[in-house]
């Protein structure tokens, strides 16, 4: 016993007087490692008999444990201590201006987006989603193309392994080439009528200027008693003059032909000439009005409001859909479709818009 108070009073101070942390690890491996001081010891007790074991074993357990409060007790006063040297003597200059930090923009397409949300919002429209897997019925079928239509092609569409719980139509997926298909989901999951918008990626083997594999669709629907050619071209017209911010912006509906449209119509914008590029709007002379064809519409088919378990005898309806990378690019001046997808900052940092800006110039004011 007397040895182990004499080792007692040796670490303790060893301990006291360790003036930093890496002093204090050096007593305690000397004193409670593998090889320690108080290690040792206790390894003797398996060569005494029973009865020095009673009493030094409790003893050397004790002086472990007090031997290692001591530690941890000066470990947490010496990490105050170097904390409270730091604070006297590391200063933070906020005499410096302030730095400007980098601040991320809103992506054209996602701007886009916003904007028509805004305008389509303040007619009562909603916004619908589908998925970007689709089975061949939902794509195409539903939507009134038959068997056999070159849209079908693998040149044109990227079709997926057949699912082996589904059977038929439903069995064949492929990602989608329109948002047209989320028509379909929702008529059928919903009950006429129906005014609704749908945005989302689509997929088609084309790569260039003009085309990507994979770009983004709006779709615009609406079904209900009455509906007539006078409602399609009232909503575009609001729609188109909303979007560009030109109010008296030049539309022009041609007859043209879709299978999920009847009567279908090409839908263009007047522009004319100003200098090395093109101005939209009405020209100052009917000799100068050119026109752009920005997208499709029609009347829905009646065999797409069955498809969709709508009676066309009942309810009519008008749909519409265009690319937004092409709006896009035609209302910010963006001659490129390819940069939309390169991730490039620069590009993004002349593009894009800032996160607080208004969703269209339509609501100000």
């Amino acid at each position: 016993m007397t040895d182990i108070n004499t080792l007692k009073n040796e670490i303790s101070a060893q301990v006291s007087a360790s003036a930093d942390l890496q002093a204090l690890e050096e007593v305690r491996v000397s004193a409670l490692g593998k090889k320690g001081r108080v290690t040792e010891l206790m390894k003797t007790l398996g060569d005494m008999d029973p009865e020095q074991r009673k009493t030094q074993g409790p003893a050397l357990n004790a002086l472990k444990d007090e031997i290692a409060a001591l530690i941890e007790k000066q470990e947490k006063a010496l990490k105050k201590q170097a904390l409270d040297q730091r604070l006297v003597n590391e200063r933070m200059d906020v005499t410096l201006s302030v730095r400007p930090e980098r601040k991320g923009k809103i992506h054209p397409i996602s701007q886009t987006m916003e904007e028509l949300v805004t305008i389509f919002g303040a007619m009562g429209y909603s916004v619908a989603e589908g998925p970007d897997i689709e089975d061949d019925w939902h794509n195409f079928t539903a939507l009134n193309f038959p068997p056999g239509h070159p849209a079908r092609e693998m040149q044109d569409t990227f079709f997926l392994p057949d699912d082996p719980e589904q059977n038929g139509e439903h069995a064949k997926k492929l990602l989608r080439t329109h948002t047209s298909s989320v028509q379909i989901r929702h008529m059928k999951a919903n009950k006429p009528p129906f005014k609704i918008i749908c945005f989302g990626r689509t997929y088609r083997s084309d790569y260039d200027m003009t085309h990507t594999p994979m770009f983004h669709q709006m779709e615009c629907l609406h079904v209900a008693k009455g509906i007539t050619m006078g409602h399609l071209k009232g909503c575009l017209t609001d729609f188109v003059q909303g979007f560009f911010g030109i109010d008296d912006l030049p539309v022009r509906f041609r007859p043209s032909f879709f299978p999920f449209v009847e009567p279908g119509a090409e839908v263009d914008i007047g522009y004319f000439k100003k200098g090395d590029g093109i101005q939209l709007g009405k020209a100052p002379t009917p000799e100068d009005q050119r026109w752009m064809e920005i997208l499709g519409a029609g009347m829905v088919h009646k065999n797409v409001l069955i498809n969709g378990g709508v009676d066309p005898e009942e309810y009519q309806g008008f749909a519409f859909g265009m690319g937004l990378e092409r709006a896009t690019m035609l209302k910010y001046g963006i001659p490129d479709l390819r940069t939309f997808f390169e991730s490039d900052t620069r590009w993004l940092n002349h593009y894009g818009f800032d996160p607080l800006e208004r969703p269209n110039s339509a609501t100000r004011g």
